[in-house]
């Protein structure tokens, strides 16, 4: 298991805030820091390390953070730190640009240059995931970067909510992820992130051709779980959306070792197991739970789902619903 959560309730309250300046100086890079809860600073942080990438989701409340002249001379790991707020709000400044951030939008620092941020400008308690990485790891000029500093970028809808929601995922499941996850979790993070700063800089040509095809890759994916439910999915209907051609579809596919039918049909399979195996769904029969999930034929559904998983649907309720 890759991920380290650190928390300040293991210690009294009157500890908890040295604690967390211990904690958030070790995982990120020293600052000052100020909070108007610093008498009882109660936090949570899972730090997922992956390489020269970190993803770190925080709990926390109040929080200011000022990065000086003085701060950078102490370390300076020439690093960027994109900010995702999944709930709360907050605020920054750098480079001379001063705005308010919310949820569903993002901003970024640059840990080389003076700024100010705050977590919870009017809110109690606030979730944030904060990507770091060297900036010579994001591939886009470094005029295009310094633009978009202390500016929100909105993450919910296109290319955007895909890096949202990826973000927020992997947050959510970060102790499932081993040492062998970590590249190819490093690497679409951070073609994600490219691809959105990029699209809002009206840079994307400036992406390598290929973190532009991870980048569609994993967005045509979160699209397929998000309309899995939908029977008219097909490699057609995924391949119009995106404005892409069906053979192009098959070919970013199979650069991955699949087939986007057979993905598709992997998805809907997943989402049927799981349903079958919850205990609050056991009312509901198995052919609701496969038209849930895009299968219209229950006979082809059992079939399938007996070739893949080696039994019939009702066998794998009965195995794990059964006292």
């Amino acid at each position: 298991m890759l991920v380290q959560e650190f928390r300040t309730d293991v210690v009294e309250p009157v500890e908890r805030w040295d604690l967390w300046q211990d904690v958030a100086t070790r995982t990120h890079v020293p600052n000052l820091l100020r909070s108007a809860r610093s008498d009882d600073f109660d936090a949570v942080m899972r730090v997922l390390p992956l390489g020269d990438v970190q993803i770190a989701e925080l709990r926390l409340p109040h929080l200011d953070t000022v990065r000086t002249p003085r701060t950078i001379r102490r370390f300076d790991p020439e690093a960027l730190q994109i900010n995702c707020q999944l709930d709360g709000d907050g605020g920054m400044a750098q480079e001379g640009r001063q705005t308010a951030f919310r949820v569903g939008q993002l901003v970024m620092a640059d840990t080389s240059l003076p700024y100010e941020a705050r977590i919870n400008r009017t809110s109690e308690r606030s979730t944030t995931v904060i990507v770091s990485m060297p900036r010579a790891r994001l591939p886009l000029p470094p005029g295009v970067v310094r633009r978009l500093l202390a500016t929100p970028v909105p993450v919910d809808h296109g290319m955007g909510g895909a890096l949202y929601r990826w973000l927020a995922d992997v947050a959510r499941r970060a102790e499932e992820f081993t040492e062998a996850d970590a590249p190819a979790l490093a690497s679409v993070t951070t073609d994600l992130i490219a691809s959105v700063l990029g699209g809002c800089a009206d840079s994307e040509d400036a992406l390598p051709p290929e973190s532009r095809r991870r980048a569609l890759h994993t967005r045509i994916r979160d699209f397929i779980d998000q309309n899995l439910g939908d029977p008219s999915l097909s490699p057609a209907t995924v391949a119009a959306a995106h404005g892409i051609s069906v053979r192009h579809l098959h070919q970013l596919f199979a650069a991955e070792g699949e087939a986007p039918a057979a993905w598709i049909r992997h998805r809907r399979l997943e989402r049927c197991r799981r349903d079958l195996a919850d205990p609050r769904l056991r009312g509901r029969a198995v052919h609701w739970i496969a038209a849930r999930w895009g299968f219209t034929d229950p006979a082809t559904f059992s079939r399938v789902f007996r070739r893949v998983y080696g039994m019939t649907p009702t066998d794998h309720r009965h195995q794990h619903t059964d006292p």
